[in-house]
């Protein structure tokens, strides 16, 4: 049948064909208020959040407050957590139907690029001290020079004891650096070269200090200042830097962006942007049909390697003590798994309109449209990727839709420009049905990356609904 009236071909084009979706265009007055409230809590454990340890306290300490138990310990209620090496963490929430009938799980990582210090990092040359550091994660390494750096961590001691450290964070604090090449010099040394052979990760090392101790006969009496000085104020010696974790991370809070306060700027919202909504959802949701989980993983930057990534046996561990809390076999784990549905909550790249070359347009996502989904990640031809099948991204269409949640589709980057791996493909070995979904970022990976506050929300809204979801 031939279509000639305009307003027939409207209709037509509103009812069959795909358009994007501006979430501003799209919400009340009601909801565009929620939206900045909750940037404010966002930006607020972004700040208390800035290493895998600190985002476990505060996910645990927000539970707590809400009458969440300790699963670890045996405890009985609804709403439990369950903290694992104080690196990684799960948040549980009963729901009515048995386990056997399938989870929802939402599982985001709490790890983020950065630099680390060396077992024995500290040393001096030219008469300034500096510490030695090894970078974590895809970083770009010009991005971490000439610009205050803060020292979060533990230092764990032969006896037991331990010392938490946070330095640079409060404004009357020192900071840290790396020092960078004055432009008149850096010709041969930078300019010339590659990006990848300018900047060098064994010159990524932190300058700390330039006062002496002793006189010009002492040995190494930069380096003996500091040492002195770690071992009055903390009880630090340099051997107890070798059972240390100690980070670099980028000084100062996370930031309203733009005269208008739409944007978050700040560190570490790869991928702390998920695990905040995955943990604002966990302590939201009531009385869902299916047991909802929150798994908050550690390692993801560095391919989920070790026992506080996912690969580990703690998603494993947690259902089976469901289980034997509600007095089934631990032996049902596996049916459990099979029957369940999940989110790889992981941030996706948004496209940055001076680099539009590496993404293809019509499936890439755009900061402002809403939580973004995406079917496969991987690179090339799909490698290192979970593929979610057409029925559970259906699904999925369905439950955001049922639940007003605004989304978009797509995939990080053209075919063979590069990509990028999340811990989805770890959790299908399970046999649950999983998709990767997050919020859109620009700078990704940067000191400083960039989220819509509206995706940030929609992101919230996304996992709220799918743990109300039957």
């Amino acid at each position: 049948m031939e279509v000639q009236d305009k307003d027939e071909l409207k209709q037509l084009q509103d009812r069959l064909a795909v358009s994007a979706k501006l979430v501003w265009d799209r919400v009340d007055a009601a909801e565009r208020a929620a939206i900045f409230a909750y940037g404010d809590h966002y930006k607020t454990f972004l700040d208390r959040a800035k290493t895998e340890r600190e985002a476990v306290t505060e996910i645990e300490r927000q539970a707590k407050a809400l009458g969440f138990v300790d699963l670890a310990q045996k405890q009985s209620g609804p709403r439990a957590f369950y903290s694992y090496k104080h690196k990684a963490i799960v948040l549980v929430v009963q729901g009515r139907r048995p386990l056997t009938e399938g989870l929802r799980l939402v599982a985001a990582h709490i790890d983020s690029p950065r630099l680390d210090l060396k077992q024995y990092p500290l040393y001096e040359d030219t008469d300034l001290a500096f510490l030695k550091t090894h970078y974590y994660g895809g970083i770009k390494k010009y991005q971490w020079l000439a610009r205050p750096l803060a020292l979060h961590g533990v230092v764990m001691k032969a006896d037991g004891s331990s010392v938490t450290l946070t330095i640079g964070e409060d404004p009357a604090d020192p900071v840290f650096t790396v020092l960078d090449l004055l432009p008149h010099l850096a010709r041969k040394a930078q300019m010339d070269k590659k990006v990848t052979d300018a900047f060098e990760g064994e010159k990524l090392n932190l300058l700390v200090g330039s006062l002496p101790l002793g006189d010009s006969e002492t040995k190494e009496r930069f380096k003996l200042h500091l040492l002195k000085l770690l071992a009055d104020r903390y009880g630090i010696d340099e051997e107890d830097l070798v059972s240390a974790e100690l980070e670099a991370v980028p000084a100062g809070p996370a930031r309203d962006l733009g005269w208008d306060r739409s944007l978050v700027g700040g560190y570490g919202q790869d991928d702390r942007a998920c695990a905040y909504a995955a943990l604002a959802a966990s302590l939201d949701v009531q009385d869902p049909e299916h047991t909802c989980l929150a798994l908050f993983y550690d390692k993801e930057e560095i391919g989920s390697d070790g026992n506080t990534s996912a690969k580990n046996c703690l998603l494993d561990e947690v259902v089976e003590t469901l289980l034997e809390r509600q007095g089934e076999s631990p032996q049902a784990r596996r049916r459990v798994l099979m029957a369940s549905k999940a989110l790889s909550a992981d941030v996706t790249g948004g496209i940055d309109p001076d680099y539009p070359e590496v993404h293809e347009k019509r499936n890439a996502a755009k900061l402002g449209y809403g939580v973004g989904f995406h079917k496969y990640g991987g690179s090339g031809g799909k490698y290192s990727t979970s593929d979610a099948n057409a029925e559970y991204v259906a699904w999925i269409r369905r439950i955001f839709q049922e639940h007003g949640v605004i989304w978009q589709a797509g995939e990080l980057g053209k075919v063979d420009e590069g990509g990028g791996g999340t811990i989805a493909k770890f959790l299908a070995v399970h046999g649950l049905e999983i998709i990767d979904c997050g919020t859109p970022l620009l700078s990704m990976h940067s000191p400083f990356e960039v989220a819509s506050k509206a995706d940030l929300y929609m992101t919230f809204k996304a996992y709220r609904a799918f743990f109300q979801a039957g």
